[in-house]
């Protein structure tokens, strides 16, 4: 395969990644001094950098979604979120800086590598600590690929999945280093699969004390993620199944008594945790979807109009403003996650029963118990719908959406999403099929690897 040159931007995260890494450990970029023992590279695996979700602080990659409002948008948008907003080929043209979404993803990966390209040589310890350290960092790694190739690569089609350009897969720390080209979506695919049930033997049983940390129900899960966004709705609840039987995370409920911390790192519902700063401003459309009796509306979201949802620009999703101890949200994997992928996967094969029971699981938590009844149906077709409706109220601002948009929209359920300014003006359309559900490769990257195949 042809190789490139790392791209400068790629160079500076990785930069910033050892740099973020100082005020924890007091490691200095690699030359200087580098990480030597177990306890080390344990340290390396808390580093903040690492357990902030995706598109941190306020993951800004759920402005592509169609439950978002930036009702007081620059015309024509400028800045980068405003950009990601109307899907722009690109949300930053500044060489000198990394790259929304990509830059983030590899500098993340490359401290992932660290661990897996040095922790044989630790010393202290003993032989289970550092095969522990190593599959923690396979499972991270996968799950950035993960993300990298349902940003940059097309719609996992199977058909095509072989051909369709992916991202380059990195497994060097050392910057200088030249990186392979874009991989097929299925070979990114295979590796991210691969790495996980090779990480599942060392992980261990139990994360509960730090939900940030990797375990054998996180990488299920992850497993569950990866197969779900890959159409495999077979392999996907299996995994999703499995994820919960190894798992001792409970979903919260809303009716009772919710924790008493607001780090995601200890909530019980989450099975492999990652932390952003949960605010973004609703549609209408998407409020108005919600039940009356539906608890999460105000507990999760802050209304200037009462909650009639009648003004553009009067609810945010923004939990810190109302309930405090749900400020940050889990882009990560969670207990509600796998329920509603196997209700998911089980009414897609027309298994009712199932896909209601684990609906019911859901939403019994999230609705008053005074006047909460459960969904019933016997038409498929309802249920999946349902299923669907629960998940865009369950999962809104967690990182998924635009994913869910893009398998959705191979399915043929995607309308066109419209973009409007503050007196009502179309802005920007987004139609089915659209070549826009692929994000392109960040100028930056090709500023530096001018060879790189460039998405539609």
């Amino acid at each position: 395969m042809k190789q490139y040159k790392y791209n400068i931007s790629l160079l500076l995260v990785f930069c910033l990644a050892f740099a973020g890494c100082d005020k924890y450990l007091d490691i200095t970029p690699k030359g200087k001094r580098l990480l030597t023992t177990t306890a080390d590279y344990d340290q390396w695996l808390n580093d903040e950098s690492l357990v902030l979700g995706l598109a941190q602080p306020f993951c800004t990659f759920n402005y592509l979604g169609d439950n978002v409002d930036l009702v007081n948008i620059a015309t024509p948008p400028a800045q980068a979120h405003e950009l990601i907003y109307t899907w722009a080929s690109q949300f930053s043209f500044d060489l000198n800086i990394a790259p929304p979404f990509w830059g983030e993803h590899y500098a993340k990966i490359n401290q992932f590598n660290t661990v897996l390209v040095g922790i044989d040589a630790a010393t202290g310890g003993t032989s289970v600590q550092r095969r522990t350290l190593k599959a923690e960092a396979l499972l991270g790694r996968a799950l950035e690929y993960f993300y990298l190739v349902n940003e940059y690569g097309k719609p996992y089609d199977s058909t095509t999945a072989d051909k369709d350009p992916g991202v380059p897969f990195v497994v060097s720390n050392d910057v200088t280093q030249e990186v392979p080209g874009r991989s097929p979506v299925a070979v990114i695919h295979k590796h991210i699969i691969d790495d996980i049930n090779a990480a599942i033997p060392d992980l261990p049983a139990d994360n509960s004390a730090n939900r940030f940390r990797g375990s054998k129900a996180s990488a299920y899960s992850l497993l569950a993620r990866v197969y779900f966004y890959a159409g495999n709705y077979t392999d996907a609840g299996k995994n999703a199944a499995l994820a919960l039987e190894h798992s001792n995370a409970v979903m919260i409920d809303f009716n009772g008594t919710i924790p008493a911390a607001n780090l995601i790192s200890v909530h019980p519902d989450v099975i492999y945790g990652r932390m952003v700063i949960g605010q973004m401003p609703a549609t209408q459309d998407f409020m108005r979807s919600f039940a009356s009796n539906d608890l999460r509306v105000r507990k999760l979201y802050y209304s200037t109009d009462g909650y009639t949802f009648n003004t553009r620009g009067a609810t945010l999703f923004f939990p810190a403003a109302v309930n405090p101890i749900f400020q940050y949200t889990n882009t990560g994997t969670s207990v509600q996650e796998m329920k509603l992928i196997i209700a998911e996967c089980a009414a897609r094969r027309n298994d009712l029963a199932t896909a209601l029971q684990q609906l019911d699981d859901v939403r019994k938590n999230r609705f008053a118990t005074a006047s909460y009844i459960p969904f019933q149906s016997n038409d498929q077709e309802a249920v999946l719908q349902e299923v669907l409706k629960e998940r865009g109220h369950e999962l809104p601002y967690s990182g998924l959406r635009w994913f869910d948009m893009r398998r959705l929209d191979m399915d043929n359920r995607m309308t066109t999403v419209t973009r409007y300014d503050a007196r009502g003006n179309i802005i920007a359309t987004l139609e089915p099929h659209s070549n826009r559900y692929t994000l392109q490769i960040p100028v930056q990257v090709l500023s530096y690897n001018p060879g790189m195949e460039q998405n539609p």
